[in-house]
């Protein structure tokens, strides 16, 4: 999709622990560690980390060291998870999932703005901590909740810089944003900035998988109803998002010609560049 301003947008890395059979399941700090010492401009977005996995102090320094490492680039996109396997595996109830993801942001949010940072919270106890490595970025890394619920939504009104959607469209967004607001009950609602991930097939390139969400610009796309599509977007208040191709690897390179050529039909496109990603599967709800 489309990313207005700054370093170059967003390249996604999920959180599968346990093989999906959709081809190789990175780490999602990782990969992006390799990506940043490879780039200067690109940003990172993890899509999405999986928060209950990680130790609250575990996932706040190694959250901080990639902020470091990649100059400020690095985008914490999270969620609650969904795999029973990978929470079986990982020695983490399911049933806690929600509420280690709230205790860990607010843990790792303390760390990365107070030296020593205290807290107390129901899975996390810090005295006068200090974090092993101080983000680069003030406050810590921007952190992008995803999830449709309203817990996810009041995770994101507490916790995040923005809302992380996924194949919705304006009406949906729409009714987010609406949301956010009846649950903020404040003009802290228009806080959070509203980022998708959108899912397209271009025509003539075959789909290795049916996308996971609705995709872009309708089940026969044209670069008209996916420029329309994407206009829509952001009139109902999208500011940046990701593009997913789920096709074959080889489509990669048409799929990113692609995304460029679209770059000039939409407005507000062209004050950024464009990302291109593929969707490999399709699974659960990794957001919760």
């Amino acid at each position: 999709m489309f990313h207005g301003g700054g370093p170059s947008a967003p390249r996604n890395v999920g959180n599968r622990l346990l093989d999906s059979g959709c081809g190789l399941d990175t780490d999602p700090l990782v990969l992006p560690a390799a990506v940043a010492g490879a780039t200067t401009r690109l940003r990172l977005l993890t899509s999405v980390l999986v928060a209950p996995y990680y130790p609250a102090l575990v996932l706040a320094n190694q959250a901080a060291t990639l902020d470091v490492v990649s100059g400020g680039r690095l985008v914490l996109g999270v969620g609650t998870g969904w795999n029973p396997d990978e929470f079986a595996a990982v020695g983490v109830p399911a049933r806690e999932r929600g509420a280690r993801t709230d205790d860990h942001l607010a843990a790792a949010r303390t760390l990365w703005t107070r030296r020593p940072a205290d807290l107390d919270g129901p899975f996390t106890t810090l005295r006068a901590a200090h974090l092993g490595v101080p983000p680069v970025t003030a406050g810590g890394p921007p952190v992008r909740v995803g999830g449709h619920g309203d817990a996810a939504l009041r995770r994101a009104l507490r916790f995040g810089d923005g809302w992380y959607g996924t194949g919705v469209d304006a009406a949906e967004i729409t009714d987010v944003r609406r949301r956010l607001r009846g649950l903020a009950g404040t003009a802290d609602a228009d806080r959070p900035t509203l980022f998708t991930a959108a899912f397209l097939t271009p025509p003539g390139l075959p789909a290795a998988v049916t996308a996971p969400g609705r995709p872009l610009g309708g089940t026969a796309p044209t670069a008209a109803s996916v420029a329309a599509d994407l206009t829509r977007l952001a009139e109902a208040g999208v500011t940046a998002g990701t593009l997913w191709l789920p096709g074959e690897q080889g489509a990669v390179p048409v799929g990113g010609a692609v995304v460029r050529d679209l770059r000039y039909a939409v407005p507000g496109c062209r004050r950024g560049p464009c990302s291109a990603q593929r969707a490999r599967c399709r699974g659960g709800d990794p957001f919760g």
